[in-house]
């Protein structure tokens, strides 16, 4: 969990853009408008970044958030 909370206090604080282990990217599809940023291999978290808000949407495996 301190993995987690330490990814989202880097976007908190507007660390931008993220260091490259958390692999941060574009999400496209019903997806398209969100981020994700790994949090280890196999787990992520999808969130939305925009000039006013900072939302973060869901946490989990590819299979479970895109299964």
């Amino acid at each position: 969990m301190n993995k987690l909370k330490y990814l989202m206090t880097l976007l908190i604080n507007n660390t931008l853009p993220l260091p490259a282990v958390y692999k941060d990217h574009p999400l496209q599809g019903s997806w398209k408008g969100y981020r994700d940023a790994h949090v280890e291999p196999d787990w992520i978290l999808i969130y939305k970044l925009t000039d006013k808000l900072l939302r973060f949407e869901r946490t989990g495996t590819h299979a479970a958030l895109f299964g």
